[in-house]
């Protein structure tokens, strides 16, 4: 059995705190979880969920009494792993097909694809030397650019920065994956195209019990 717990912090939003707690049953792992916020103690959200994984999910949310799907499968395309996404919202009618190919560990190609909008997004991924990481994308719909670095420093924290074109928001974030110092996220973004350029920050983190 394993517990996380995960703390939030907007600037513009307010403090919030969401628990999920999961039980491996054979192949499958079973989990609920719940999340409130500080100004409204009410519980904001609370959903059950069962998951195989890298082959599906089945997600209910109580409140919204709504159901997500998500199935995952691997093919190999000239002998090269090709990962396919499925998912589907019942409430919000929404379905988004999403696939990866890889042509090696440093590079792979992502589309992601939204049925209700026809939304079309392409994405390349590069790894340089296992530390840097580039990636452009590619909005079809919009036309658009964006583009992301991110750079693993120190073993367990990683820098990031990205710049959506379309939107001219800037974003920086800090992030900790460890298992001994914990693990957080702090972002900041910035809307260039705003005259007055007030900036927005967040922070998360998470600690993680196996029971």
């Amino acid at each position: 059995m394993k517990a996380i717990l995960k703390g939030c912090y907007d600037v513009d939003k307010s403090a919030g705190a969401a628990a999920t707690l999961a039980v491996n049953a054979g192949d499958v792992k079973l989990s609920a979880s719940v999340t409130t916020f500080v100004h409204s103690p009410s519980l904001t959200g609370f959903s059950l969920a069962v998951e195989k994984p890298n082959s599906f999910v089945v997600d209910y949310n109580v409140p919204k009494k709504d159901f997500r799907f998500k199935f995952m499968n691997t093919v190999r395309v000239a002998n090269k792993p090709l990962n396919l996404t499925y998912e589907h919202s019942r409430g919000d009618n929404r379905t988004v097909l999403d696939g990866t190919f890889e042509f090696d560990p440093a590079n792979k190609v992502s589309v992601n694809y939204a049925l209700d909008c026809g939304s079309c997004k392409l994405k390349y991924t590069y790894v340089h030397e296992g530390l840097t990481t580039f990636e452009p994308a590619y909005d079809v719909a919009k036309d658009t650019w964006d583009f992301a670095v991110s750079r693993r420093v120190y073993g367990d924290d990683t820098l990031e920065a990205s710049y959506e074109i379309s939107s001219k928001v800037l974003g920086l974030g800090w992030a900790r994956d460890s298992k001994h110092a914990g693990c957080f996220k702090i972002t900041a973004s910035v809307n260039l195209a705003e005259e007055l350029k007030a900036s927005k920050l967040s922070a998360e983190t998470t600690w993680s019990f196996e029971m």
